[in-house]
């Protein structure tokens, strides 16, 4: 059987990553990128851990304590209606730009900036090459 023969084992995956300051991840996925908080654990209290959703998508962040090692940076990629206003939103709230929006050969706008934690979040929008 190929592999693309094969049924789906998987029904769902999304990354999860670890921050040493959960509010401030929280804040950037949460309050400047627009999603929505749809779980979190414990249910009351601090939080050790949330989802964040996007449309059909989510994002999980958990909290990394004082003595562990971030197991490394990730790179997220994250769709935007409007790539230029998202990282124009971005840059005034302080976020780090590594890369401002460029149309992309195959018809998207990208631009790079990076969340509290140093990893990097490809911020783009479908079919926009203005």
């Amino acid at each position: 059987m190929a592999v693309t023969d094969r049924p789906a084992l998987a029904r769902e995956v999304f990354p999860i990553i670890t921050s040493g300051d959960l509010d401030a991840a929280r804040h950037f996925y949460e309050g400047l990128l627009g999603g929505v908080v749809s779980y979190q654990f414990p249910e009351t209290g601090e939080p050790a851990y949330v989802s964040v959703s996007f449309g059909d998508g989510q994002l999980g962040i958990g909290r990394r304590e004082a003595d562990e090692q971030p197991t490394g940076p990730a790179t997220l990629w994250v769709y935007v209606a409007d790539c230029a206003a998202a990282v124009a939103r971005l840059a005034e709230a302080g976020v780090e730009v590594l890369a401002e929006p460029q149309a992309q050969p195959w018809g998207e706008r990208m631009a790079t900036v990076r969340d509290p934690d140093g990893n990097r979040v490809l911020v783009a929008d479908r079919g926009r090459t203005r």
